[in-house]
């Protein structure tokens, strides 16, 4: 009778999502240069090479977090800008739940790319080129509800869709830098609705 091969190695014993996320609110809280690898791997419940491992060195791990942050950003983005729903209530509820995302827990985290990955692509070839294409992928999703509410006539006749979408981006990206300053959730609220209606006409 011949036997079955035995597989080798077993199951790696964590949840990658878990473990990325982990890594993502460490990253998130302290930046990239003072997460230390020993704080990630504690925050991960991996010891040191079992990160390695799985993700590379720690620029590695911390490119997975943005790239899974962008993703599941551009996916949430989409679901909001939902056709079904008028762009004034698309755009509103993105404004809204930005807010809440960057005054989570009270940290005033901002960001998580705006606040982190703006520092690092200075001198990160592979952070500048992930923060820019993260950027670009908001942007056309934004453009895409934009071009879509000007057929429906939701916008003003001459309107630009491609600039409307660079100034929709341009306001998240102060309420998270406003934030991440510690400025008050009503200040942040009032800058959304000023976007909301500059957009919206």
């Amino acid at each position: 009778m011949t036997e079955t091969p035995r597989k080798r190695g077993r199951p790696p014993a964590y949840d990658p999502d878990k473990a990325l996320a982990s890594a993502r609110d460490v990253f998130w809280s302290a930046g990239y240069e003072a997460s230390s690898l020993d704080e990630l791997s504690a925050a991960m419940a991996m010891n040191r090479p079992s990160v390695y491992g799985a993700f590379g060195d720690k620029e590695a791990l911390y490119l997975k977090t943005l790239a899974r942050y962008r993703d599941e950003s551009v996916h949430a983005m989409r679901a909001t800008l939902d056709p079904a729903k008028s762009l004034r209530e698309g755009l509103a509820t993105i404004y809204r739940k930005s807010i809440d995302t960057y005054l989570a827990g009270g940290a005033a985290r901002g960001c998580l790319l705006i606040g982190t990955a703006t520092t690092e692509a200075v001198s990160r070839a592979a952070v500048r080129d992930l923060l820019r294409g993260s950027l670009q992928a908001f942007d056309a999703v934004i453009e895409d509800r934009l071009k879509l509410a000007g057929k429906r006539g939701e916008l003003a006749p001459k309107a630009d869709p491609k600039a409307l979408a660079l100034i929709a981006s341009a306001i998240m990206h102060s309420l998270a830098v406003r934030a991440r300053a510690g400025e008050p959730r009503k200040e942040l609220e009032k800058l959304a609705r000023a976007g909301v209606a500059l957009i919206c006409g």
